[in-house]
């Protein structure tokens, strides 16, 4: 590992690229702290505060934009709405691509009609950046942390929408700057800058509720010992494959015969990636939203509540952060995602289709039909393994919060969203950087080599 680590730096095109990487990174971290004018800071900052001491529905609705989007809304800056609508116009091409045949027509032509339906994207991205900043300013009016003189001034309102969405345009200039240029996933090295930048915050958490007497030794020895289970897990979770085995068909050309290997079709366990866990996450925002505004009125009136109110107390205390409707609710959310993700991208015809023009067939199943039914059958099982992997994390840090009292700013880091898009995230950056070092014939992370930095030896040498 040190001397792939040395060997990084020898090449001087990789050098540059991860150095360019680190600077734009360092550039998405200044921006956060830019603050936008006319929100009080201070105010906001003890807001956001509170409701996450009290576990408020709205509080876990920040947390999911600002994780999503790599930045945090205890503070209001220009970056306010990070990468997310770039994130959702990207979702929604793709997925139109799946029911529209004009698009799916347009992205196989090549790079010339993906570069046209990355335009739209663009285009896409400005409007959902304007909607989302008018949406994220209501929001930060209705709890009165915009001062009184610029709130119903219309100047200061065009100010502050163009500069959140100028924001969002100058990230994903940025994270296309870094697939240019540098090295990894735009946009998913944003995210994950955002998310590690917490984690000196859950450190300093840990720190003082070892100090106060809040958290005993041996919790911080638990937590560290299930962060490496978690993190090992997801790693597992990440690279999984169900390998199919999948014989060439043998021709005859003269006396010679081609053909014959085995090859394997690999189909990832986790097909999906961490959009059911985002979707999940999502959709279990507003059940606990529309049901606290409700509890709330029902409080209000002073009355003694009937059944039905009554009810509604109820459903909105399980339907909070942590407690049984609510993590049952995002269980079966997450397994309905996950085979919904597996019916839009995932074609079995098409790919028992390509097999067949390639002259390539399962072995024991007739070309056609017969192939794709067991793609399907296969895909759907191992869809029920990895959706149950995905639940365990995303549920764990709900579970140790609520059973242990810790804070979720540190049971964050046990699994769940997060964790999911840094593991990924990472593993993707070490394979590229691999790729760089063996394409120069130089040892990888994964490479053997002989502890010298020496070149690997040559095929006949192997």
């Amino acid at each position: 590992m040190l001397q792939a680590l040395l060997n990084i730096f020898k090449i001087v095109e990789l050098r540059n690229k991860i150095f360019f990487t680190v600077a734009m990174l360092a550039v998405f971290r200044i921006g956060h702290w830019i603050p936008l004018a006319g929100v009080n800071q201070e105010q906001l900052r003890e807001n956001m505060a509170k409701q996450q001491e009290d576990g408020s529905a709205a509080a876990g609705a920040l947390n999911v934009i600002a994780m999503l989007s790599g930045g945090a809304f205890s503070h209001s800056t220009i970056f306010g709405l990070g990468v997310a609508p770039y994130i959702s116009a990207s979702i929604i091409f793709q997925l139109l691509q799946t029911v529209i045949p004009s698009l799916k027509k347009l992205n196989e032509e090549g790079p010339t009609g993906r570069q046209k339906i990355q335009e739209w994207t663009r285009y896409a991205t400005i409007v959902l950046a304007i909607f989302q900043a008018i949406g994220y300013l209501k929001f930060t009016q209705s709890q009165g942390l915009i001062y009184e003189q610029w709130a119903s001034n219309p100047a200061w309102w065009v100010m502050a929408v163009t500069a959140l969405t100028a924001g969002t345009i100058f990230l994903m200039w940025l994270a296309e700057q870094i697939e240019k240029y540098g090295i990894g996933n735009g946009v998913s090295m944003l995210i994950m800058a955002g998310i590690l930048a917490a984690m000196p915050t859950a450190i300093q958490r840990v720190s003082t509720g070892v100090g106060s007497g809040a958290i005993a030794p041996i919790g911080v020895i638990i937590l560290v010992g299930l962060f490496v289970v978690v993190v090992a897990g997801s790693v597992i979770l990440t690279v999984a494959q169900r390998r199919i085995a999948v014989q060439q068909a043998k021709h005859t050309r003269g006396r010679k015969v081609y053909g014959g290997q085995r090859s394997y079709l690999p189909l990832r366990v986790n097909h999906a990636g961490v959009m059911p866990v985002v979707f999940a996450s999502s959709l279990m925002i507003f059940p606990s939203m529309i049901l606290a505004s409700v509890a709330a009125s029902v409080a209000g009136t002073g009355s003694d509540p009937g059944f039905f109110a009554q009810a509604l107390i109820w459903l909105n205390d399980q339907l909070t952060f942590g407690n049984f409707l609510y993590i049952l609710g995002e269980v079966v959310l997450i397994y309905f995602f996950s085979y919904f993700w597996i019916t839009v991208q995932f074609n079995p015809e098409e790919m028992s289709k390509q097999l067949r023009e390639h002259g390539s067939f399962i072995p024991g199943l007739r070309p056609g039909p017969r192939t794709a039914e067991y793609l399907e059958a296969v895909m759907e099982r191992i869809t029920f393994v990895g959706a149950g992997f995905l639940a365990v994390i995303a549920v764990l840090p709900m579970v140790i919060s609520a059973g242990f009292g810790i804070d979720q700013q540190i049971t964050q880091f046990l699994g769940g969203t997060g964790l999911l898009i840094t593991v990924s995230v990472v593993l993707d950056l070490m394979q590229r950087i691999e790729a760089n070092l063996l394409m120069r014939n130089y040892a990888g992370f994964l490479s053997n080599a002989d502890g010298k930095g020496a070149r690997l030896p040559g095929p006949r040498a192997i």
